[in-house]
């Protein structure tokens, strides 16, 4: 299957590293749109030029500050696309109002996506989103990493690349702390959360990816 995606956003902000690590799999746009200002909106109406070419996507990240924009845009488009993926949300509330379309996944952090029932977010999810990799070793080193699955941001590759020739009794540990090295701009994704929050929760998958990664690698040697 080959999936188009499309990247909305409405500040320069937030999306670039996204479209830059998986444009590298998937055909991707990062689609650069208006958000109404100020806190009382009246009426919010999604272009129809727009609301036309998006609808030729097969899946749709928004990084859309705008807590409105993001409901029109995802109630016009939710029954023209098979999947959304909201990278900026703000409260329960509207996330729980955004799953009630069926076809929208509103994650705590990108990189803890997986596989659901969806064959086109399947297709993006099996390269991009909880981190899976492999690691090959000689001796009591880190000889080198593949990633299987990885973190939409590229955190993930950065993390491998970082590890290669390193210990590996350290290595998970070094994982997640290499994670606060990152410049990723998760912990802005959620608009009501701390940066502490968002990069403990990523640097737990990078540790937990590496430690499975390494147990696996130390069965096949032994057999």
């Amino acid at each position: 299957m080959s999936i188009r995606i499309a990247i909305v956003r409405d500040e320069p902000l937030f999306g670039k590293r996204t479209y830059e690590t998986i444009k590298k799999e998937f055909m991707t746009e990062l689609i650069e749109i208006e958000s109404p200002s100020g806190i009382f909106i009246d009426d919010i109406d999604l272009d129809k030029k727009l609301e036309k070419r998006l609808s030729e996507f097969d899946l749709i990240i928004t990084y859309i500050k705008q807590v409105d924009m993001t409901l029109e845009l995802v109630e016009k488009l939710h029954a023209k696309v098979s999947w959304i993926i909201i990278g900026i949300w703000r409260g329960k509330g509207l996330k729980n109002q955004l799953l009630k379309y069926g076809n929208v996944s509103v994650p705590d952090t990108m990189c803890e996506l997986e596989n659901n029932n969806n064959p086109v977010y399947n297709e993006f999810s099996s390269k991009f989103g909880k981190p899976e990799i492999k690691i090959n070793c000689q001796g009591e080193r880190i000889a080198d990493i593949e990633v299987l699955r990885g973190s939409p941001c590229g955190a993930t590759k950065f993390i491998a690349d970082e590890l290669i020739g390193k210990d590996v009794k350290d290595s998970p540990i070094d994982a997640g702390l290499k994670v606060q090295h990152y410049p990723c701009k998760g912990h802005k994704l959620r608009l009501f959360s701390d940066e502490e929050s968002h990069k403990q929760v990523a640097s737990q998958l990078h540790h937990d990816a590496v430690k499975k990664a390494l147990k696996d690698s130390n069965k096949k040697s032994k057999h």
